[in-house]
């Protein structure tokens, strides 16, 4: 097993037919102990539980680093270290330039870039004293190709910062043997999404995509799972593009 007794903590993972939670059953079919993070709504307690024994959710808020830090101290009070932390907590707004409001703007950046900052910084030191360490962020082709499918200008903002960022936690950290990923998917078969597509665009779109089909929740968590392992141990800094052939740069 790739991850056995790896100890993971994935954000925003509670919602099942998310990129998180397949992640996290990737994860843990890999021998790893999962940690589920989420709102109180999205009830990441009942999502660690799908898992089976030895995994568990906790609630918590990336936008508030306070809560991200109390995150990270209950998991190590109850797991002792923290290998491998998955930034995937965000969310997007289908909004045209001109109609994004502040509002906007702040809900969407918050989550997605500041909530990835937030619990990097809570969980970086822990990995800086265990001398080792594995962060992926998820971005998306968004960031890549000016703009997404669904998300707005505003989404596309916050998944490019989150590269940039990665990319100099990278430099920073590699020192410490911690490694900073992140993965772009393209379009995926999410609830995100679902049922917002009419017929005929999806057509044009599948005709963009060499491997004609949208993604599935489990092509990104393969690629997830392989970069926070050992498979991927000479790789920082790196941007795996998961999508199709939607995008070849």
């Amino acid at each position: 097993m790739l991850l056995r007794n790896k100890v993971v903590l994935i954000t925003g993972g509670a919602g099942q037919n998310g990129l998180g939670f397949a992640s996290a059953r990737e994860m843990a079919a890999q021998g790893a102990r999962v940690v589920i993070l989420d709102l109180a709504r999205a009830e990441p307690a009942t999502a660690a539980a799908r898992l089976g024994e030895g995994h568990f959710g906790i609630v918590a808020d990336v936008t508030d680093k306070a809560s991200c830090v109390a995150a990270v101290e209950e998991i190590r009070r109850r797991m002792g270290h923290i290998d491998i932390l998955v930034n995937n907590a965000g969310i997007t707004q289908p909004r045209k330039t001109l109609d994004i409001s502040a509002a906007d703007y702040d809900a969407v950046l918050d989550v997605s870039l500041r909530g990835t900052l937030h619990m990097s910084q809570a969980v970086l030191p822990v990995m800086q004293m265990q001398k080792s360490g594995s962060i992926v962020c998820i971005s998306s082709v968004s960031a890549q190709r000016g703009g997404g499918i669904l998300g707005g200008p505003h989404y596309s903002a916050a998944k490019a910062g989150v590269l940039g960022l990665a990319r100099a936690m990278a430099r920073e950290f590699g020192i410490h043997g911690i490694r900073v990923n992140s993965v772009t998917p393209g379009l995926i078969a999410t609830d995100i999404n679902k049922g917002l597509i009419p017929a005929d665009r999806m057509k044009g779109i599948l005709e963009d995509i060499p491997l004609n089909r949208i993604g599935e929740p489990s092509d990104v968590a393969g690629c997830v799972v392989f970069l926070a392992s050992d498979l991927a141990k000479y790789l920082t800094g790196v941007t795996l593009d998961v999508n199709g052939g939607m995008l070849i740069h």
